[in-house]
């Protein structure tokens, strides 16, 4: 399995605008689902922000964003990176959440989500938050 690592944007109802400024920037392809797309609207008013976002340039450019749903406490500067680990093995990707695990502080159990065969949270224990999650393609 390849994993890789890519910083992690939270906006509130920005993140949209963030990723095509930084498509105009860098380059590359921006792929966006919504909320609605990807069956998870908590709130009608969010259903068309962004619940999973990216743009990724042929240079090797990779920035990744969503808007932080109104029912999750959000104060910018606050909690504004995630590092996110993408991977194409569930087994490889459950190993790497274990040890992670270790002293941390689970936001989000790793399970099937909505968008994703298998996606978890958890901040460490050094306050470091992490997203793992298998790899699906979206198509926009």
């Amino acid at each position: 399995m390849t994993i890789s690592t890519t910083t992690h944007l939270n906006f509130r109802g920005q993140a949209r605008d963030a990723l095509e400024l930084y498509r105009s920037v860098f380059g590359g392809d921006l792929t966006a689902v919504t909320y609605a797309q990807a069956g998870a609207v908590t709130d009608p008013l969010e259903a068309d922000q962004v619940m999973w976002g990216q743009v990724a340039s042929a240079a090797g450019f990779r920035v990744m964003a969503y808007d932080v749903p109104s029912h999750t406490a959000y104060e910018p500067g606050v909690n504004p990176v995630f590092v996110s680990v993408r991977g194409t093995d569930a087994d490889e990707l459950r190993g790497h959440w274990e040890n992670l695990a270790v002293g941390a502080s689970v936001r989000v159990p790793l399970a099937e989500a909505a968008w994703s065969p298998l996606y978890g949270m958890l901040t460490d224990r050094f306050g470091v938050t992490w997203v793992l999650d298998l790899e699906v393609p979206w198509s926009a």
